[in-house]
């Protein structure tokens, strides 16, 4: 069984779903799936097509529960580091993807597997999704970015909690404090995600990917700096054939037909 599955239909139109793939192990990511992950973010960061990614886990049970401990049992410490190099080089793909991502979660997302929704750019879940950061709990500490991207989505305090205890928090409460951007019904975030991702499919693909750009590395910065971001990425689109295409779509009462260019 592939650790992963990609499923896309070739049309721009049309989200990718990327699903990880070990339901009997809770979607735990083992090297061989992280090796995956990895390979994949970074061939697909190059699909000029390619307009929007969902992310999910199969089974129904989790979308991901970490790291696989198994595998872990008894690695050294130089295997657990080289291991770790290949996680820090996949979430850096993830964040740096150039079209957006969204998390559709059922069931656990916990450690590795919380991070990996948070390293999406919005995450969608069922009323069934608990999220948490347990790695406290296994004498380590989140290694995926979940410590600066916890306490960005829900407030230091928060995530302070969350990460000295290892404490769960479920959907209804994740989506309150601002982790997750909506609830569905159990069983139906892949559907959901997969509605938005259309929406987000059916915009200008360029001025999409300039928004992304300037929207996450803007985040890091003093407002200025930010606003010196968006107007720099906005004047990449003002060129471009799309940005004709959009306003001649409105005056003629007509969807626009995007070039990507």
């Amino acid at each position: 069984m592939e650790a992963l599955r990609f499923e896309w239909d070739g049309a721009a139109s049309s989200p990718a779903l990327l699903t990880l793939n070990r339901p009997d192990a809770l979607n735990a990511m083992n090297t061989r799936m992280i090796e995956e992950l990895l390979k994949l973010f970074r061939e697909q960061a190059y699909n000029d097509l390619l307009r929007c990614l969902v992310m999910t886990g199969a089974g129904g049970r989790a979308f991901s529960t970490g790291g696989d401990l198994k595998e872990r049992n008894g690695m050294s410490n130089e295997q657990w580091r080289h291991q770790h190099h290949l996680i820090e080089d996949m979430f850096d793909a993830l964040w740096n993807f150039p079209v957006p991502t969204i998390a559709a979660v059922e069931g656990f997302a916990f450690a590795g597997g919380c991070e990996l929704a948070l390293g999406a750019d919005f995450i969608i879940a069922s009323a069934s999704a608990k999220f948490a950061v347990k790695e406290i709990t296994r004498g380590i500490m989140p290694g995926g970015g979940g410590i600066h991207r916890l306490a960005r989505a829900i407030g230091v305090q928060r995530a302070s909690e969350m990460i000295y205890t290892g404490r769960e928090l479920g959907a209804e409460q994740a989506c309150a404090w601002g982790m997750v951007n909506r609830v569905t019904p159990a069983g139906k975030a892949l559907e959901a995600a997969v509605e938005v991702a259309k929406e987000v499919a059916a915009s200008a693909p360029l001025a999409v990917r300039a928004a992304k750009s300037a929207l996450i590395r803007g985040a890091d910065c003093d407002a200025r700096s930010a606003y010196a971001l968006d107007i720099a990425a906005y004047n990449t689109v003002i060129g471009s054939e799309d940005r004709l295409e959009g306003i001649a779509a409105f005056n003629e009462k007509r969807k626009p037909v995007w070039k990507n260019r």
